[in-house]
């Protein structure tokens, strides 16, 4: 059994999540990189967290499916072992005006980033405290999360969700050397940025630019490392001073 430790990341194929796999790859953790269907660039990210060393592999499931999500995560902890960390990243955004937003905007967005917690960590919480190793557990918040945002009504409700969750849940675990911490991301530079006044946006945030995928994916490689020991029930914002 490959002797380094395991962290399966959520929605690695794109964006901040693919820059959280590539990163932990390069501090030496063997990486499960989730996605939902977009095979081609699930399979570019791997390539590249892979180019040092064969230390990650795909495992795609849709985390808004509860049994879809079980399946794949028993069978994989049945084979590979339990995991050392989970990085909660899998996310959508379906915004709209509160008076305009339909019931599938509202589902869809709770049931993938809230309900998406529960799905991947119930699976995995018991195998990861029965190694008595402990452990680490980093949630994906946002911005829309901590103070609300307009147009996203259903998107700060799941993200101000995880953030409740994570700290309940930092209480439960925190004797069993499992630290569970947020990394709640501002206006982060991604495909989703795309068509968005940028140059405005930039006047309403301190530091006057948007932020690095790397930048959120360094956050998180230090929330699993040795020094992030006694950090846990945290909300680290990651936002430019915006908040």
């Amino acid at each position: 059994m490959n002797q380094q430790p395991r962290v399966l990341v959520t929605g690695a194929s794109r964006g901040i999540g693919k820059a959280i796999a590539i990163r932990l790859a390069n501090e030496g953790y063997q990486v499960v990189m989730n996605y939902r269907g977009n095979h081609e660039a699930a399979q570019q990210a791997l390539a590249i967290v892979n180019q040092q060393a064969e230390q990650g592999y795909l495992l795609p499931f849709d985390i808004s499916q509860r049994e879809q999500a079980k399946a794949s995560i028993e069978k994989d902890i049945a084979e590979n072992g339990a995991y050392f960390g989970v990085v909660l990243n899998a996310g959508i955004a379906k915004d709209n005006a509160f008076p305009a937003m339909t019931e599938q905007d509202w589902d869809g967005v709770i049931h993938t980033n809230l309900d998406g917690l529960y799905n991947v960590l119930h699976p995995l919480i018991m195998p990861m405290i029965q190694t008595r190793k402990g452990g680490r557990i980093i949630t994906l918040s946002s911005l829309s999360g901590e103070v609300g945002n307009r147009g996203q009504v259903n998107y700060s409700a799941a993200k101000a969700g995880i953030i409740g969750a994570t700290k309940a849940l930092a209480l439960e675990v925190a004797k069993r050397k499992i630290t569970v911490n947020c990394v709640a991301p501002g206006l982060i530079d991604t495909e989703m940025m795309a068509g968005l006044p940028l140059d405005q946006i930039k006047q309403q945030i301190p530091l006057r630019r948007l932020g690095d995928v790397e930048e959120v994916a360094g956050t998180v490689a230090f929330l699993m490392s040795k020094d992030a020991a006694y950090i846990t029930r945290q909300v680290i914002s990651v936002n430019g001073g915006i908040a």
